[in-house]
């Protein structure tokens, strides 16, 4: 009897553990359908760790975007090169990017929408070991680059007219902390950065041959498929999105980047000093890119395409 009775307990509880495990199955397989109904629904953009970024950042931790309506997520990456596979899927919407990436873009036949212009540029900086401190002295020397991008267009038209004795040899390095680190240790003789990487190459020792804000157009974009925003229901996430990212332009215009060290610690691991040695940066609201600035990259992305 007794055997009977432990039988039946045990039983029950197995019984029991499997309605549990089955429905905690079921309840996690649910969230896991409504996460992914959200997230197709949600309006996503690719970004990486560079100050042109900054406001969408601010944005999203000051849940602008929340108090407007919008649900806005950013696809964090290290390199466009990932931002770019993401944007040729369906992983995103739209991306932050540069205009010798995204005309290349076009002219390989995927249409897209400009909707902002940043504040993004580059500096060419010679590592210390380096001893180069001029452009015609990087003849025999490896400068980082990202090929099909801003920085590889910055390389032609800053090499124009300047003799230099031997090659310079351009070497894809997509990462940007990847590239930062090998400026720094010495592996390569000169690299593209963008804010914050360059203030922390300067303080390195690294010395600037080329700022791409002194001579060159401004290539930074934010760009959407035109695909993913045709019906009314994106329209108007875009429209939300715009208004948020304007609001965050105006805060940092405003207040200042040390005021949001937090976020900045946040989004580009890095430290106080470094905050405080950034240069000014005013924002601009989310205007176009003039055709004049497409046109002036139209001609060097034609002899990239294949």
């Amino acid at each position: 009897m007794k055997k009977s009775i432990l039988y039946i307990l045990v039983v029950v509880v197995l019984s029991a553990c499997g309605d549990t495990e089955a429905t905690r199955l079921r309840l996690d397989r649910q969230q896991r359908l409504e996460q992914r109904r959200q997230d197709s629904l949600a309006l996503k953009i690719a970004v990486v760790p560079t100050l042109d970024g900054l406001p969408l950042f601010l944005a999203h931790e000051y849940r602008m975007f929340d108090t407007l309506g919008v649900d806005v997520r950013l696809r964090r990456y290290n390199a466009q090169m990932d931002c770019d596979t993401a944007f040729r899927g369906a992983t995103v919407e739209g991306m932050v990017s540069d205009l010798v990436r995204t005309e290349r873009f076009q002219q390989q036949g995927k249409s897209l929408r400009y909707v902002a212009g940043t504040v993004q540029h580059w500096q060419l900086i010679a590592s210390k070991r380096s001893r180069v401190s001029r452009l015609d002295q990087l003849g025999d020397k490896v400068v980082a680059i990202t090929r099909f991008s801003g920085t590889d267009w910055l390389t032609n038209q800053c090499l124009e007219g300047v003799k230099v004795k031997g090659d310079v040899y351009r070497v894809q390095i997509n990462d940007v902390l990847i590239r930062l680190r090998m400026l720094i240790g010495n592996e390569i003789d000169a690299a593209w950065l963008s804010e914050p990487w360059a203030t922390l190459a300067r303080k390195r020792g690294g010395v600037v041959l080329v700022d791409s804000s002194d001579r060159y157009p401004t290539l930074g974009v934010i760009a959407f498929k035109d695909e993913a925003i045709r019906d009314k229901r994106r329209q108007k996430q875009l429209s939300l999105f715009l208004k948020g990212y304007n609001m965050a332009c105006d805060s940092l215009n405003a207040h200042g980047l040390s005021a949001y060290a937090d976020v900045l610690k946040k989004y580009y691991r890095i430290d106080d000093k470094t905050i405080a040695a950034l240069p000014k940066i005013r924002y601009m609201h989310a205007v176009e890119p003039t055709t004049d600035n497409i046109k002036k990259v139209s001609a060097f992305v034609k002899t990239t395409i294949n």
